[in-house]
């Protein structure tokens, strides 16, 4: 895994329990992180339009958020797939270390004919799960609470207070629903002045995948000699792209033949 930039910039997500509402609360502003996503944008010459990177800022957002409210050893992994415009997000991240990272597909997404969302989580020493939901709004946040209202089976509700300070609130056992459910902007935005927020912790998330061209190797090795002749058949070196965040690696054959000469080497022998 590539090591996390000592330099690269650090968003602090805070979270508050909203006492005598019995929900809780998880903010941040994202401006630092969108400024990375930009930065890796440039670094490997990856291009969205503008509708689709703010949907991407938007699910990148609400995943940190999610996170924060998350045992700190959980992972998490969200594919809205959207059916119009054709467009699938990938988001992902974890909490040791804080990391979170995504990318936009446009081609060869598969159009089920309506909105859906797939999230997938682990824990150490648990079982990767899986729950897949139909959503029918095309907006990032309001997706993201119909799959806390089916999945999580919870009222949640999102809220930008400002272009890059983004809110989530999310009912704990004994909520007031009937107060969460109609909160207005600007009742989030009176919340220190009318209801008692006790702070539980803070938690740092940086914009970073950790992907390297040796972790992208494996995808190589599943291949035979003759598609591997094929691919690098033109200048012996080929372009992986990571799956996670869309980062390109230019790797030539005489790099990917030595990593997997030691590869087999370590691999025990029948």
């Amino acid at each position: 895994m590539n090591p996390i930039d000592p330099n690269a910039s650090v968003t602090e997500v805070r979270s508050y329990f909203i006492r005598g509402r019995n929900a809780l609360l998880t903010r941040a502003d994202f401006g630092e992180m969108y400024v990375d996503h930009y930065l890796h944008l440039k670094d490997y010459g990856l291009h969205y339009s503008n509708e689709h990177d703010a949907m991407f800022k938007d699910a990148l957002a609400a995943m940190t958020l999610h996170l924060t409210s998350k045992p700190q050893d959980e992972n998490c992994a969200w594919t809205l797939n959207f059916h119009d415009p054709l467009v699938n997000l990938f988001v992902t991240g974890k909490s040791r270390p804080g990391m979170v990272t995504g990318r936009i597909f446009t081609e060869d997404v598969k159009d089920f004919g309506k909105n859906v969302f797939v999230s997938q989580f682990s824990r150490p020493n648990h079982p990767q799960l899986q729950s897949m939901i139909e959503f029918t709004t095309d907006n990032v946040f309001t997706s993201v609470e119909e799959f806390y209202a089916q999945s999580e089976q919870r009222l949640t509700r999102l809220f930008r207070y400002d272009e890059e300070d983004i809110i989530m609130i999310s009912a704990e056992p004994d909520c007031d629903l009937e107060w969460l459910a109609a909160l207005t902007l600007e009742d989030v935005k009176a919340l220190d002045t009318k209801e008692t927020l006790s702070l539980l912790e803070q938690r740092a998330y940086r914009f970073h995948c950790g992907c390297s061209v040796e972790r992208l190797y494996p995808m190589l090795a599943k291949l035979g000699e003759e598609d591997l002749n094929y691919l690098f058949e033109q200048d012996e070196a080929v372009t992986l792209t990571c799956p996670r965040c869309a980062a390109r690696y230019v790797t030539p054959r005489t790099h990917f033949m030595a990593w997997k000469a030691e590869e087999d080497a370590a691999s025990p022998t029948e």
